[in-house]
């Protein structure tokens, strides 16, 4: 009996590929094609070895690079209000822990996102995230944190869901209630724990709004030991743990949540070589955050070779936020990490596919070309992979697919 041809809902031709899926390497496969059915990929290679097939629609990408989508792995994108005013402040010679310390910094937030309603604080993050859509992002991960109460934190945890409900783009929320203290609760940081844990993530975990914990683990944060009760309450929820660690000391943070096989920690610019060997041991993802140490004028690199060396995965994001990285161009934080950490571009793309899916969790599913998983890619006009950390400014994506549906974004 004659095996009848595969039925493809669309299929890509001409293009070329950087599959992400070989560590060191692009992955790439020169004059290819790659297969899309029921939202998956269904078949990829080199164009040559095309198996027959009935296709519903086929496009031709007339010799353009084609990548799993981008992911941004650490964004705090969802807030009300801005906060040029410490930007100006910190040139004129404020330090960060100056304008948090007299109550500004995030606490100038948390006001502006307690005050906006659930439908203002949509409206505000929209154009933040199609910002991000348009240069080819398909995945997003977006914290709490502004709230530091349970009915704030709900309001935007129910914001970054119906963003990934109405948005072409899939969303994993991070509950971040240990992000700051609150004024209400001034000098009583244990306390405010007991509401975090106790109450806001039992809560908010029953409600289906939160894929994984966070903390801000700091001299002007948590310490370590507030952190930990953290995890163990995600723990006691089944919540995966990530953690903002060693931004401007070390408080051995990455060593805590790598203790807890946590997914990410994030910043690093003061991490240790204890820190990196933890990380390595658990698995854990460093997260490195170009855009806040640039906007923070920061002259302490997180350690990249150590990091190479230990061969710990290196994820690269925007980290979104008002305070110390108003930045919405994945493609200038790959830049930046090129340019100020020296990464190599192939490290940055790696950093915004593959190892950022890791940081989620989610690398079974999106990060690279595969056949099984999602059919999340980005079309790009360019003469080579290392383009995409290249230019400042430019935004050569011509078209994003998300679970295999096609958005044509130039020409």
């Amino acid at each position: 009996m004659t095996e009848q041809p595969p039925t493809w809902d669309s299929l890509w031709i001409n293009v070329h590929l950087a599959t992400m899926d070989t560590p060191g390497t692009y992955g790439e496969i020169r004059d290819a094609a790659i297969a899309v059915r029921d939202g998956r990929i269904a078949w990829l290679g080199p164009q040559s070895q095309l198996p027959r097939h009935h296709a519903t629609v086929t496009h031709d990408g007339k010799g353009r690079w084609l990548t799993p989508g981008l992911i941004d792995c650490h964004t705090h994108i969802v807030y009300a209000g801005s906060r040029s005013d410490e930007f100006e402040a910190r040139l004129n010679g404020a330090t960060y822990e100056d304008i948090a310390r007299r109550g500004g910094g995030i606490m100038s937030t948390v006001r502006a996102t307690r005050a906006a309603s659930e439908d203002a604080l949509l409206d505000a993050s929209l154009t933040r995230v199609q910002n991000l859509l348009a240069e080819g992002v398909t995945t997003l991960e977006i914290k709490s944190g502004y709230g530091l109460d349970l009915e704030s934190e709900r309001k935007m945890l129910r914001v970054a869901r119906r963003i990934g409900a109405s948005m072409p783009v899939r969303v994993r929320t991070s509950f971040l209630g240990a992000h700051a203290l609150p004024p209400e609760f001034a000098g009583q940081a244990d306390r405010y724990l007991d509401l975090v844990c106790d109450t806001m993530l039992p809560a908010l975990a029953a409600e289906g709004l939160v894929d994984a914990a966070d903390a801000f683990c700091e001299t002007i944060g948590f310490t370590p030991a507030q952190t930990a009760r953290v995890f163990e309450a995600a723990r006691r929820h089944g919540l995966p743990v990530k953690l903002h660690a060693e931004q401007l000391s070390d408080q051995g943070g990455a060593a805590l949540v790598a203790q807890y096989g946590g997914l990410s920690a994030d910043h690093l610019e003061y991490l240790s070589p204890e820190g990196i060997a933890a990380m390595r041991r658990a698995g854990t993802v460093a997260v490195l955050l170009p855009g806040a140490f640039y906007f923070l004028r920061e002259t302490k690199l997180p350690p990249l070779a150590g990091l190479r060396e230990a061969g710990v995965p290196i994820a690269v994001s925007t980290d979104c936020n008002p305070g110390t990285s108003p930045m919405t161009s994945l493609l200038l934080a790959m830049n930046m990490a090129c340019t100020l950490f020296r990464m190599t571009p192939q490290e940055a793309l790696a950093g915004t596919t593959i190892h950022a899916a890791k940081a989620l969790g989610v690398a079974d599913q999106v990060g690279s070309l595969a056949v099984g998983k999602a059919a999340d890619f980005a079309v790009w006009e360019i003469e080579r992979p290392g383009d995409l950390a290249y230019a400042i400014g430019g935004n050569p994506c011509r078209c994003v697919v998300n679970g295999g549906n096609a958005r044509f974004t130039g020409h």
